[in-house]
């Protein structure tokens, strides 16, 4: 079909295209998180974990199709650009969707050692990152010393905040009394809930879709890119990365509409903590050198941004201020003014 070929469509055309298939996405995203829900209501397993596991691994799907993509096509750099430059967008969906919920700061309301765990990781892992960037790397069968390190240390993060969701370890306290867990929608009812391998079907069909976008999202933004003139390291760490970032858009939005916090949010948190993971299939698909020990100081940047915002937000758990300005929290607003001055500076190295 003509309109396939992107690069000789109009602007006006490949934005209407874009448009579209973005569309699937938020609709494919949507369903994913109701299916989500119900699976942890029928197997028991805590949302968090599901959120981590599940939505995070599904709703990188996009990522992991520009990788391959980005890989194959002999540009790695933009790839992990757009990993590490939609980790930084997607926290702050997380910080911007803290004015919807209601009156108290999202940080407060939710109560949890596994998301506070997993705000620790997310970190972790972005710190191997950026050590691997300065450091340099070197491939071990195929992959990237750092890469395997980042593997290695996503299994043990996964591992621990499983175990703690079982075994928690501490509560917070309010008035010298633990604080209740997070008011939620009623959840489905079991009776009337589809079976298990319905919900796994119709999580694999919302998977796939996701994919399929995810490739024609990235492939669009790209010639975008090329018709406006924007470099690839912008585009991979902006364009992409919002093209990329619709699912977790799409998720967070249901799941607080469900009013399961911890969802959300371990949905952002787990999406950033796979999407490191996903510079080791980078690495064995490129036929270069490990990615890592290549990128630029761009990269470097918005993996610091990331960081710095990543430490905002466990601050934030930790802290538990309910200081809030125009119903959203202090911690939430000042994440959204590092993303907003990043953007700035990562604009003048493009």
């Amino acid at each position: 079909m003509q309109l396939l070929n992107f690069a000789g469509n109009a602007i006006p055309i490949n934005l209407l295209l874009f448009g579209l298939v973005a569309g699937v996405v938020w609709r494919a995203g949507t369903r994913l998180t109701h299916y989500a829900d119900q699976i942890a209501t029928r197997t028991g397993i805590g949302r968090a974990v599901i959120g981590l596991v599940l939505l995070g691994g599904i709703t990188s799907l996009p990522e992991m199709a520009v990788a391959v993509f980005s890989a194959l096509s002999g540009a790695p750099a933009m790839a992990v650009n757009n990993l590490v430059g939609g980790i930084a967008m997607q926290k702050a969906i997380l910080a911007g969707a803290d004015g919807f919920i209601g009156k108290e700061a999202l940080t407060v309301i939710v109560a949890s050692p596994g998301l506070l765990l997993q705000a620790v990781f997310a970190i972790l892992l972005l710190l191997l990152v950026a050590m691997a960037m300065v450091a340099g790397d070197t491939t071990i069968a195929g992959v990237g010393l750092w890469a395997w390190l980042i593997l290695a240390a996503y299994g043990f993060s996964v591992w621990t905040i499983a175990a703690a969701e079982k075994r928690p370890a501490w509560a917070v306290l309010r008035d010298g009394k633990p604080v209740p867990p997070a008011p939620s929608a009623p959840g489905p009812d079991p009776a009337s809930t589809d079976s298990l391998p319905r919900l796994a079907m119709g999580t694999g069909v919302a998977a796939v879709l996701i994919f399929i976008a995810g490739y024609f999202l990235s492939t669009i933004a790209d010639v975008l890119a090329g018709q406006t003139g924007l470099g690839r390291n912008l585009v991979g760490a902006i364009l992409l990365a919002l093209a990329t970032s619709l699912p977790e858009l799409s998720t967070v939005t249901a799941a607080l509409r469900l009013r399961q916090y911890e969802m959300a949010i371990a949905d952002i948190q787990g999406t950033s903590m796979f999407n490191l993971v996903l510079i080791a299939l980078i690495d064995a698909l490129y036929a270069g050198p490990a990615v890592l020990g290549i990128v630029g100081n761009f990269t470097l940047l918005a993996t610091l941004l990331c960081i710095l915002m990543g430490t905002i937000y466990l601050i934030g758990l930790i802290e538990r201020s309910n200081r809030t300005i125009a119903r959203f929290g202090v911690d939430s607003i000042v994440i959204l003014l590092c993303y907003i001055g990043g953007l700035y500076l990562l604009f003048q190295l493009r």
